[in-house]
């Protein structure tokens, strides 16, 4: 049937302004690890509150995640988007203009629950309004943009935090944020939903937000305080009761049933649980070792980091092409084997280390993260019937970010153990050294089991039968 003007000029905008705004979360979500050494020296903080920089960002992400995303299903996708779009907005305008690294912890928090509503909608947003024909392509494009910001955020952040201060880096986001804005307003008609007349499960969206803040939070505090402990056992608590609240109630937040019920789903998504928590501080740390142990600027730092994420561009689409025909189980546990050769190198991190032996473990970990996300991705989204892919897709994305937020957590657990609250100096590289070999360690170890967790899930016949 042939489409009416207006109805292409719908999808045209719609794509553009989702895959603008899928830009932003994976640029801002690493972009600022560069600018970590500049922030620290014009607030003078120590390694603890600097690392809350990238921790409050991810971790206010994933605690709003699903709660907002199952209100944009009852309530309107678009207008949880651009209630996504300007918080995201008007919270990089802040951090830009943040007077005390307290301030711009406040400022970063805000921009996780605005980059939560917008992550949580716009790929359903381009579900809503594409017919299922046009959905592969679509969807190939916005995981492309995605895969752009994971490359251009190295290189980009540097170069702005290098020549302009790491204030640029807030603005130049916040700039992308009210473009999409004014796209969405003005050329994005009618409302979306999935879930229109079901209830939104308040208590329980309380309980999730509450109970995964305390939780990593009392995790990644255990070492400098001593209520950490009761914050951590508040949170596990917390966590539970969400749980037996989600198997009661007819309308949940979280379906907590797949996982029971289908291996497949339960264990690709273990699986990626693992990989971002043993990968994601990656980054984090080799930032400050390139620039407070080698003596690289931002920029340089910048271009050397970007081989992972041109790894993962380039090999990603390959991969998902070849989990179609090679069970992706397979291709994803090959994938993780790679990247667990790649952290077991960095465990013998040190300042003579050749800088060539530092690409080669981050072309690994590239070459290991494309093999597994892509065919992870097909297995999780091929585990489940038609009905319940928006709820594969944000579980997905809760792990993917629960992940990173864990990765965090250990990373300032052991710097905090080994460095205490010191400021970021040469000085001090010995032991920033030691804090990253010890968080090799447990990644590699971590890699090991997630291996192990890729290959319990299944064959892809299993899989197929579940989805049938």
């Amino acid at each position: 049937m042939k489409q009416e003007p207006d109805d292409q000029s719908l999808k045209r905008y719609t794509l553009l302004a989702a895959t603008m705004a899928a830009f932003l979360a994976p640029f801002m979500g690493s972009a600022i690890n560069l600018a970590i050494p500049s922030i620290g020296q014009q607030f003078n903080s120590g390694t603890l509150m600097l690392s809350w920089v990238v921790t409050s960002y991810l971790l206010a992400s994933v605690a709003f995640l699903v709660p907002l995303g199952r209100l944009a299903d009852i309530r309107g996708r678009k207008r949880v988007f651009l209630a996504g779009v300007t918080t995201f907005s008007v919270a990089s305008v802040l951090c830009g203009l943040a007077w005390s690294i307290e301030v711009l912890i406040i400022g970063r928090v805000l921009q996780g629950i605005g980059s939560a509503m917008v992550f949580g909608t716009g790929m359903a947003m381009l579900t809503s309004v594409f017919p299922p024909q046009e959905r592969g392509r679509v969807l190939g494009i916005n995981a492309a943009v995605v895969y752009a910001g994971l490359t251009l955020r190295p290189v980009l952040g540097g170069a702005l935090n290098h020549n302009l201060g790491w204030h640029s880096i807030f603005f130049f986001s916040a700039l992308i944020g009210f473009i999409v804005l004014g796209l969405t307003l003005a050329k994005l008609q009618g409302e979306w939903t999935g879930a229109a007349g079901e209830s939104f499960d308040l208590p329980g969206a309380v309980l999730y937000t509450v109970g995964l803040v305390a939780f990593t939070y009392g995790i990644s505090t255990v070492a400098t305080s001593h209520w950490a402990w009761y914050v951590l056992a508040l949170g596990v608590i917390t966590l539970v009761v969400f749980a037996r609240r989600q198997l009661r109630i007819p309308y949940p937040i979280l379906q907590l049933r797949l996982f029971s019920h289908n291996p497949t789903f339960a264990f690709s998504n273990l699986a990626a649980l693992i990989n971002y928590c043993a990968t994601f501080a990656v980054g984090f740390l080799l930032s400050l070792f390139l620039q407070v142990s080698l003596g690289y600027n931002s920029q340089v730092a910048g271009f050397i980091l970007l081989v992972q994420p041109i790894i993962m561009a380039i090999v990603s689409p390959a991969a998902g092409r070849l989990s179609d025909r090679i069970d992706p189980r397979i291709v994803a546990s090959a994938g993780m084997g790679i990247s667990t050769i790649g952290l077991f190198i960095l465990i013998f991190i040190n300042e003579q280390m050749p800088l060539a032996v530092v690409m080669f473990t981050l072309a690994l970990l590239g070459l290991g993260t494309a093999l597994f996300a892509s065919p992870n991705n097909n297995a999780i989204l091929g585990s489940v019937p038609k009905q319940f892919l928006g709820v594969a897709s944000s579980t997905l994305g809760t792990m993917r970010l629960t992940g990173q937020v864990a990765s965090m957590a250990l990373v300032t657990l052991i710097l905090a153990h080994f460095t205490g609250n010191v400021e970021l100096s040469p000085a001090y590289s010995h032991l920033f050294i030691k804090a990253a070999s010890v968080s090799y360690i447990i990644f590699t170890v971590l890699s090991v089991l997630g291996v192990m967790a890729s290959l319990a899930r299944g064959s892809s016949s299993d899989r197929d039968q579940v989805s049938a």
